[in-house]
Parts: structure tokens; sequence; C-alpha cells
């Protein structure tokens, strides 16, 4: 009996100390100092770079919510009255958005690029994947209507977790006048499932309810608490949903549900052949084309 106590001891221990890896995976990711993203965004987009780099900007640093520092740097464009706060992935920072700075920033908008918590140059211990990340969009977007007045245009653009980010956001304040969410999840549990499975082929149960517990405790925040899909219908603002048809890292099927449950207007775009946070990249012309046509319509709709 001793023996069978100790090994089913042995056993949940086992079974504790994999489940706060999973949690430590998940909230304490491996991020990108600024060299890093630099060296990386010069392999593909060394023009684009060095293009910013001759723009005026101004460094931001803003109080969070939560009270830790958040950095941001905005470009004004001339007396424009429009602005896009662009969100970037996991591991990544502010630079890693310069991608998709002149796409917006040649059809007239301010440009404005932060660390999320935990990224970059910005504070806060953990990453929660839009739990709290929302409520720090919530202080730039208040920042931005300071900055340029209440009646200005503003719209998020945000990648893979900035895309969650961005359509938590969406459900909460409802002073943005569009997103745009590039291969956003859906679910946060149900992504962590299927990654489970993708990276480790072990099944959810019990792995995922023991993670997301000691996560709770570590951040006050359960997995299923995270999910853009329960409260996508609250969303009033017009969504571009958009997402590579070969993104393995999170399916595209997970943005296409979104699309369908979202009330109002919307529009979706799946870039073929196009893998994780690459549609850009994989369909240049094809991405420009559905964010013009998106955004004549969302913006004369306000204005």
């Amino acid at each position: 009996m001793f023996y069978l106590l100790g090994g089913i001891s042995v056993i949940s221990l086992v079974f504790l100390i994999g489940a706060y890896h999973f949690s430590s995976l998940v909230i304490q990711p491996k991020t990108l100092n600024d060299q890093q993203v630099l060296e990386m965004m010069q392999e593909k987009h060394a023009a684009k770079l060095a293009a910013v780099e001759n723009l005026s900007k101004e460094e931001v640093w803003l109080e969070s919510p939560f009270g830790y520092k958040m950095r941001g740097w905005f470009y004004p464009n001339g007396p424009s009255h429009k602005t896009i706060i662009l969100c970037h992935g996991i591991t990544m920072n502010l630079l890693h958005s310069i991608k998709y700075f002149y796409l917006f920033y040649e059809r007239g908008f301010n440009v404005l690029l932060y660390d999320h918590r935990n990224h970059g140059r910005s504070g806060g211990h953990f990453t929660t994947l839009g739990y709290y990340e929302k409520q720090d969009l919530t202080a730039w977007v208040d920042w931005v209507s300071h900055r340029l007045g209440s009646h200005s245009i503003i719209g998020v653009h945000g990648e893979s977790m900035g895309a969650a980010t961005a359509l938590q956001h969406g459900a909460i304040d409802h002073r943005v006048h569009f997103y745009i969410s590039d291969c956003s999840f859906s679910d946060l549990n149900a992504l962590l499932a299927f990654r489970l499975k993708a990276d480790y082929r072990l099944q959810p149960f019990p792995w995922l309810p023991i993670s997301s517990l000691i996560t709770y405790f570590r951040t006050k925040a359960h997995f299923q608490d995270v999910s853009p899909a329960a409260t996508i219908k609250d969303i009033s603002a017009p969504v571009l949903f958009i997402h590579g048809s070969a993104d393995t890292y999170i399916p595209p099927e997970m943005s296409i549900e979104m699309y369908r449950e979202k009330i109002g207007s919307k529009d979706l775009l799946l870039v073929e052949g196009a893998k994780h946070a690459k549609s850009i990249e994989a369909a240049p012309k094809a991405y420009e084309e559905a964010v013009d046509t998106f955004l004549k319509t969302v913006i004369s709709e306000r204005i």
C-alpha cells in the first residue's frame, strides 16, 4: 500500500511539474530583443526598415492600467486625423510591426507601434494573450484620442496574439472605427488543445485543466477566459479577418468561425498557401487590395 501511494504521489508530481512547465510556455514565452527582431526584419524587410528610420517619430512611454510602463513609437503623417495602431505577435516587439507600416502610412494614416506587456521594453511579468493586453490597448486608444481629438479615426491591426488582443479589445471599447485581424486564434483553450496534440502528442486532459488552474494562480486568468470568439458578437466595429490557408500554428478555421459569428460589417481574406503570419509576404497585392476595399467601406461609413 505504501509503495502504491508513493507511486500515485510521484505520478501526481510529474503531472504538476509538466502542467507548470506548459503554463510557463504560454505565459512566459521566450521573447526577442530589439537586435534579434531587427536582424530578422533585415532579411526580408530591409527597405521598409531603412525608409522608416528616416521618418520623424515620437517615443512614447505610457503607464499601463496595471502599473508598468509600455514603450511606443508614434509616427505622425502630416495633418492626418487617421491613426492605425499596430499590435505585434507573441515573442516579437514593435519592430516586427514595421512590415505593415507602409500599408497604412501610404494611405494617409499616422502609425502607432507599441510593445505588449512582457515584450520588448514594456513591463509586466506575464503574457496573457489578450486578457490583460486588451486593457493596455485601451490605454493606447486613450492616448491617441487625447493627442488627435475624440473625433479622429482610429483603427487597429493585429497579427496573431496581437490580433486576438485587438478582437478582445473590440468587445469592450467601441471608440475604434475598424479592426484588421491577421491570423488570430478564436479561443485559447481550443488552440492549446490543438497545440498539445500537434507538438507533444498529448490529449488535453488532464494537462490542460491542471495547467489552466496553475495559470490562474499565477495570473488570475484561466485559459478559457481568453476567447475572442466568446465575445465576437459584442464588436460593433467592422472587422477584416485575414488568415493563411496553410497556417498550421493557428488553423484558418478559427478566423472563418469568427467571421461567421461576427454581426454587422465584416470581410474575410484567405491567402492561399500562406503560413502563419506570412499572408502579407505570400500575397502582398491581394493583401493590399483587401485592405483598400475594406478601408473604403468602413471609413466612408464613419465620416
